[in-house]
């Protein structure tokens, strides 16, 4: 898949921006503050309808603008040429594309892949286990309408219950009957979780070989070392021992007035030499093992939908040495679109780049490339 155009209007601070992309190498050069990180955003919204910031969407509407559009011209492997709308506003967001108006997001999640790159991926390590469990969703969910589906209908569960819960509890007969549906689809998303953390784990452990330097096995990082680990919150595996532990633990979510147990704190973990890379991988390390994911998770893509997801590189390949960034352009399979943004141009990496200049807001070719 490629962005051929990119039009948005009243987009946080982008009032009107029309570019044509060319090629399959992009570069948003700008000072911090111009708008560059927004429109990564605004290309990534097209995979599932979110911002990968955790914005809601009434925020992502510019100050004092009524809505915000975003429309996309995108070369793909099914659809051939398609095109795509998409309407925010403080109520909501309309989408529209070449099979009509989307409903329900189940129809279009996961249809136009993409995968950011962000300078803030390092939270993945040291962040809240929800940062996690939000990536793994999306992953899975992109691919797996089943998965979705799933996840929609335990979320849904789980506040149901949550509302019994702060109401004291009283009626056993309701909180029963939530109990027995959110364990029914808790058995669901922590099979699905188990094998695609595997095969996530597998693509993991091959983009970071392709990442370490050879001799880096002298400083004590080897190459197959990596790991990706999921762990669940419980070892309920059967809707009745799920509906048993919720049982067991009634009287103490009532007094927390929340459902304490199940796939909702749900955790990953990373790896490094068999250790949690949480505590004992080096700056450097870390950054290497986040950019080794996000490869994972566009083999992931390709792999379960046959579509080669775009590339949104958000200020990230600067911070990597000449070595590294040979071997993240080396490790790229099916030759991606990648859209790259940073403060000064990039080295020219063995290949040319579309120059864009971002200047408060206002997005323009340079005439020239890098």
């Amino acid at each position: 898949m490629r962005f051929r155009s990119v039009t948005l209007q009243g987009f946080r601070n982008l009032p009107l921006v029309a570019v044509e992309l060319a090629g399959t190498r992009t570069f948003l050069c700008g000072a911090n503050a111009q708008g560059k990180t927004n429109f990564i955003e605004a290309a990534g919204y097209v995979t599932a309808l979110r911002s990968f910031r955790g914005a809601e969407a009434r925020t992502l509407v510019g100050l004092g603008q009524p809505q915000a559009g975003l429309a996309f011209v995108v070369e793909h492997e099914l659809f051939g040429e398609s095109r795509i709308t998409i309407t925010l506003t403080a109520q909501g967001r309309e989408v529209m594309w070449e099979q009509g108006r989307v409903t329900r997001l189940a129809e279009f999640i996961g249809k136009f892949p993409t995968v950011v790159f962000s300078s803030q991926d390092n939270q993945f390590l040291r962040g809240a286990p929800s940062l996690r469990r939000r990536w793994l969703d999306l992953t899975l969910a992109a691919m797996d309408p089943a998965y979705l589906t799933a996840l929609q209908s335990y979320t849904r569960a789980v506040a149901e219950r949550n509302m019994l819960l702060k109401q004291g509890g009283r009626d056993a007969g309701a909180l029963e009957a939530f109990e027995h549906e959110l364990s029914a689809h808790a058995v669901i998303l922590v099979a699905k979780r188990t094998s695609g953390v595997e095969e996530l784990s597998r693509l993991f452990r091959i983009a970071h070989a392709r990442l370490v330097p050879e001799g880096a096995a002298a400083d004590g990082v080897r190459a197959e070392s990596a790991g990706l680990v999921y762990a669940p919150d419980t070892a309920a595996t059967s809707g009745g021992e799920f509906a048993a532990l919720l049982l067991k633990n009634r009287p103490r979510d009532t007094l927390l007035k929340s459902t304490e147990r199940g796939p909702h704190r749900d955790d990953l973990e990373l790896l490094l030499n068999a250790r949690p890379a949480k505590q004992f991988a080096s700056e450097g390390q870390q950054r290497c093992l986040v950019i080794a994911l996000r490869l994972a998770q566009a083999a992931y893509f390709k792999q379960q939908g046959g579509v080669t997801p775009v590339l949104l590189c958000d200020d990230v390949l600067g911070e990597l040495d000449p070595d590294r960034r040979a071997r993240f352009w080396a490790s790229l399979e099916g030759e991606p679109q990648v859209i790259a943004t940073g403060t000064s141009l990039p080295q020219s990496d063995g290949a040319g780049w579309q120059v864009l200049a971002v200047v408060d807001g206002k997005i323009s070719a340079t005439g020239g490339g890098a």
